[in-house]
């Protein structure tokens, strides 16, 4: 046998063993490119990593071998371009979506895929309305608003002082949460001295904070990302406000730090529905994902990878990638994954949803309860 004979053998069954092995697509959609970029790639990067990691286990599915390969797409933060790209995920053939991040890009796509009937877990869509639409094909993997919230407002009212100023960003997220903060300060014997609102676009907000500094409240609570609170922080203290400053999720990482500067002091909170990255099951996810993408996790990569382990997880226990098929073994899944035990309620939510409260203090965010 010459070595031209050999080498076309081997391209041969090379191209059977490709063939043998099938592709199941699933879909990511975060922004990747705008000011809220940093937190969408984060998001994507938990989702390829899993996939990475399942792929390098070996998956069979139906007797064949499988090949997870995601889909990423930029919805740049816009519900309108949600939409938009909820569908190129359906025409492209997935079998499952991972997102999208915003509540604002989430609840109008899920309507997509619910009439497509493909599975979709968002990491990090915390509106309580997601959930609640009647939608079967929904879930997600992080603890939502209903219970972030007040467990953040109660805080405050124990620890940092009864008189709260409210802004929100009339998001789905921003005023989702922002109104959760505002019933439970207002239920608990608090007072609300006034709640404002603006845009996720905005960076100025000292027209708002002038209004709201002759208040004297003693917290100023933002529903919004962190591409707004870090110049609103700033322009808090500009203003010589000590107000004690505090945000979701959504203000709860690196960026803010960077955004804000000196202007964080020790008088910067924020809560983040799980436990702190310190103290995941996974001890070592953020070694590994910072090995993997030189990056440090930002928010919701570890609640991606558990998205999308998920997914596989269902499509294993089906014997199928089906979204048809592999969807009621989804809502019965059961694992301990990367943040803790995933399994969802009736209405696709985390069971077990924990919310962490963290200060600003050393130049990070610790953990306070």
């Amino acid at each position: 046998m010459n070595k031209t004979f050999i080498a076309a053998a081997l391209f041969a069954a090379g191209l059977g063993a490709a063939h043998a092995q099938e592709v199941v697509k699933i879909g990511s959609s975060s922004p990747l490119t705008g000011a809220q970029a940093h937190l969408g790639k984060d998001m994507q990067n938990g989702a390829l990593l899993a996939i990475e990691d399942y792929n390098a286990k070996g998956v069979t599915i139906g007797g064949k071998k499988v090949k997870f390969e995601l889909v990423g797409e930029d919805d740049q933060a816009d519900p309108k371009q949600g939409t938009a790209v909820a569908q190129r995920l359906v025409d492209a053939g997935v079998k499952a979506v991972i997102g999208h991040m915003n509540s604002g890009t989430t609840i109008p796509a899920s309507r997509i895929y619910n009439q497509a009937g493909i599975p979709m877990v968002s990491p990090s869509a915390t509106n309580v309305t997601l959930t609640q639409q009647g939608y079967a094909n929904v879930f997600r993997t992080m603890a939502h608003d209903g219970k972030q919230g007040p467990a953040g407002a109660k805080f405050a009212l124990d620890k940092l002082g009864k008189k709260v100023a409210i802004i929100d960003d009339r998001t789905a997220y921003g005023q989702g949460l922002a109104d959760e903060v505002e019933k439970t300060v207002k239920a608990s014997g608090g007072t609300v001295t006034a709640h404002e609102f603006t845009t996720d676009k905005t960076t100025d907000f000292m027209s708002i904070l002038t209004k709201i500094k002759a208040q004297n409240p003693d917290v100023i609570y933002f529903g919004g990302m962190d591409p707004q609170g870090g110049p609103m922080l700033k322009q808090i203290r500009q203003l010589g406000m000590n107000a004690k400053f505090m945000m979701g999720d959504g203000g709860c990482t690196p960026e803010l730090i960077k955004l804000a500067g000196a202007a964080m002091s020790n008088l910067a909170y924020c809560t983040q529905p799980g436990v702190p990255l310190e103290q995941l099951p996974d001890r070592n996810f953020k070694d590994r994902f910072k090995k993997r993408f030189n990056a440090d996790v930002q928010a919701y990569s570890p609640y991606a990878y558990d998205a999308t382990s998920a997914i596989i997880e269902a499509m294993k226990a089906a014997n199928s990638s089906e979204p048809a098929k592999y969807l009621p073994a989804l809502k019965k899944v059961s694992f301990k994954g990367v943040t803790g035990q995933v399994s969802f309620d009736d209405k696709g939510d985390l069971k077990e949803g924990a919310i962490s409260v963290y200060q600003f203090a050393d130049g990070k965010w610790v953990p306070i309860k």
